[in-house]
């Protein structure tokens, strides 16, 4: 099927679910977490070729991580709806309303986008997670996994089509498009008046893609060049317990840390103490000169490796001079999706929360918390890096539109 005609059949079912309550909603939610349980079996078969095929084509570990599902896994994906599903309802919300002075009453009002596209690599469980976001906030979704999860996400995709219609909603709420070739890519970013609005999630390489050649709106996410600053007032122990969370509490994620910056001052107290640390963690530190002089098993660090979103037990490190190098730093490499400061300075801290230029800062945090679940949204499709409409941890109030509703009685205007 043509990507196309799954746009018209999507348009049909977001049409649909624009006005279903949220207690049809709710139960479909319930009905593919209970699905999933059920099936589970023909969901990791479905992996275990996925898993096959991607060591046979030396995926790294890190990818075959991020691909690979087990009970406990597919359990957690159903737990998640399950838990979208207690969530409020963002469709109806009055985001502000007033009476004009002329006796109008003006409310506006969330409304579902649509039809919402997501592109993804890996991730199986984004299958699930961007189905049921989706179709908690009304809108129908278009999926376009990778082809390394193709059949992980066509047997799981079964699975919730088969239990929204069980439960009386359209299937064509959720649609998997073609993952063997480029060219649906193509199609779906180029489907304006089908797709109201596509979300990658993935490498920098496919952001950059969809953000350059599509014609349908993008809500750019997810690249994540995440730095701790441990400043000159920072508590050395507490700054070592955050960075090792932050780079190794999970590998593959994208508000894993993957650049240090240390303070001068503090640089002797802290760097031995931390390059032990990630040492016995097994992460590999690729650090400028004066991060080198530390430690022989420092690895010499280029202009590229400031740059890099690793995903793997590696992290790039320099010492600064100043909170202001600091700053020009992560300006120069960074993505603008996590920054965190360590220190017992709130001025240090006032500072870097006014200058630095991401979706999220931390100040004496872990950078592992910019995350839907870990902000209390209770779902997420992604990290919004850009500025428009959404930015940080995207929840359900962020996958709709709002429109204003105006209501008189028999008003003229003169």
């Amino acid at each position: 099927m043509s990507v196309s005609e799954q746009g018209r059949r999507a348009r049909t079912a977001a049409e649909t679910l624009a006005v279903t309550t949220r207690t049809a909603k709710d139960a479909t939610l319930h009905a593919m977490a209970d699905a999933l349980v059920a099936r589970t079996p023909e969901i990791l078969a479905a992996n275990a070729a996925d898993l096959a095929a991607g060591r046979d084509a030396g995926l790294s570990a890190a990818v075959l991580d991020r691909l690979a599902l087990d009970e406990k896994r597919v359990a957690g994906i159903a737990d998640a709806l399950r838990q979208m599903a207690a969530l409020p309802d963002p469709v109806g919300e009055v985001v502000r309303g007033s009476t004009l002075p002329n006796g109008l009453e003006l409310r506006q009002i969330r409304v579902p986008f649509g039809v919402v596209g997501v592109i993804y690599e890996g991730r199986p469980n984004v299958t699930v997670d961007a189905a049921g976001i989706c179709l908690k906030a009304g809108n129908a979704a278009l999926l376009r996994g990778s082809s390394s999860a193709a059949h992980s996400n066509a047997a799981l995709v079964t699975v919730l089509r088969d239990a929204i219609d069980g439960a009386g909603l359209p299937a064509d709420a959720v649609q998997l498009v073609d993952a063997s070739s480029r060219d649906s890519v193509k199609e779906l970013m180029r489907a304006r008046g089908l797709v109201d609005v596509l979300i990658p999630r993935g490498g920098a390489s496919l952001i950059r893609t969809v953000v350059e050649e599509s014609t349908v709106p993008v809500i750019e996410t997810g690249v994540g060049n995440c730095h701790v600053y441990v400043d000159a007032a920072a508590d050395v122990s507490m700054a070592v317990a955050i960075t090792l969370n932050a780079k190794t509490q999970r590998l593959s994620t994208c508000n894993t840390a993957e650049s240090l910056l240390v303070h001068a001052d503090v640089a002797d107290a802290f760097l031995p103490a931390m390059l032990a640390a990630f040492a016995e963690a097994g992460v590999t530190v690729h650090g400028d000169a004066r991060v080198a002089a530390y430690s022989d098993a420092v690895v010499a660090a280029t202009d590229e490796d400031f740059g890099t979103e690793y995903l793997a037990a590696d992290i790039s490190a320099a010492v600064v001079d100043s909170l202001d190098a600091a700053v020009a730093h992560i300006r120069r490499y960074g993505s603008g999706h996590t920054e965190a400061i360590v220190t017992d300075s709130q001025a240090a801290a006032r500072e870097f929360v006014a200058r630095v230029d991401s979706a999220a800062v931390m100040v004496n945090a872990s950078t592992r918390f910019t995350d839907g679940g870990e902000f209390g949204f209770g779902a997420e499709i992604g990290i919004s890096t850009q500025k428009l409409h959404a930015r940080g941890p995207m929840g359900l109030p962020e996958l709709t539109s709002t429109k204003y509703v105006v209501t008189g009685t028999g008003h003229l205007r003169p």
